[in-house]
């Protein structure tokens, strides 16, 4: 076909747009809130050892807590990370206080896939390490959090709960009007002095407080998707709603 062919004039081809994965909008959208108060992002590796996936995190050898968190190795002391915690140590071996941090990425465990697990999925996680911190302060942000990512006059409560990298540890749950029921959205607590020890803090001048949520708990509450496998399948049925 020559140029002089071609009527230029024609309206160009209808061309299908991409879409952003429902996953990837909840993970800016989280970002965006913390950082519009002051929390950096920051990443680390997927693949890591032993000591900051587990044991500088208060979980030492044979530790019953590691049964929470069914693990995959690649050798004895190497670990596809359980959570997005092992960022915190990284930061915290190479950064002095104050810090005001969101990690995010994906993290890995052996769990039988079904509708509300999977063998991977992601986190968020969030850490605040300076010498004035407080359960209040705490409370506050994810508060905060909680509105801007359900809305206004979301119902919100702390549970009482054990996590081995902090104490006192809380769960957060947001109330589901479409379920009627509870609905756990995060853990919380404030950073356990070991785990300060361990990165050479000064437990006598600097505490924390840390929590951490899975996006794919978030979106599908936020979007009432009621089986996980959905995010993997790659069925453009269900990526075109978002």
């Amino acid at each position: 076909m020559l140029v002089s062919d071609i009527d230029f004039t024609l309206p160009g081809y209808d061309l299908p747009s991409g879409h952003i994965h429902p996953l990837e909008q909840i993970t800016s959208e989280i970002k965006s809130i913390f950082q519009s108060i002051g929390f950096s992002v920051a990443y680390g590796p997927e693949i890591d050892d032993d000591y900051h996936n587990f044991e500088a995190l208060n979980v030492p050898k044979h530790h019953p807590a590691r049964d929470m968190q069914d693990t995959f190795f690649v050798n004895p002391n190497t670990v596809l990370r359980t959570h997005t915690s092992n960022v915190q140590i990284h930061l915290m071996e190479n950064q002095d206080p104050p810090l005001r941090h969101i990690c995010c990425g994906r993290v890995y465990r052996n769990e039988a896939v079904s509708y509300k697990s999977f063998c991977l999925f992601n986190q968020v996680e969030g850490l605040v390490i300076n010498e004035n911190s407080s359960f209040a302060e705490m409370k506050g942000t994810l508060e905060y959090f909680v509105q801007e990512m359900f809305g206004e006059g979301t119902k919100m409560r702390f549970r009482p709960s054990y996590f081995p990298f902090t104490e006192p540890s809380a769960e957060v749950d947001i109330w589901n009007d479409k379920l009627n029921q509870w609905m756990e959205i995060l853990g919380c607590g404030m950073v356990n002095p070991n785990v300060l020890a361990n990165v050479g803090y000064d437990t006598e001048k600097y505490q924390g407080f840390a929590f951490g949520m899975g996006i794919e708990r978030i979106a599908m509450i936020k979007y009432g998707i009621k089986d996980i496998r959905l995010f993997y399948q790659n069925d453009k049925r269900f990526l075109e709603q978002f």
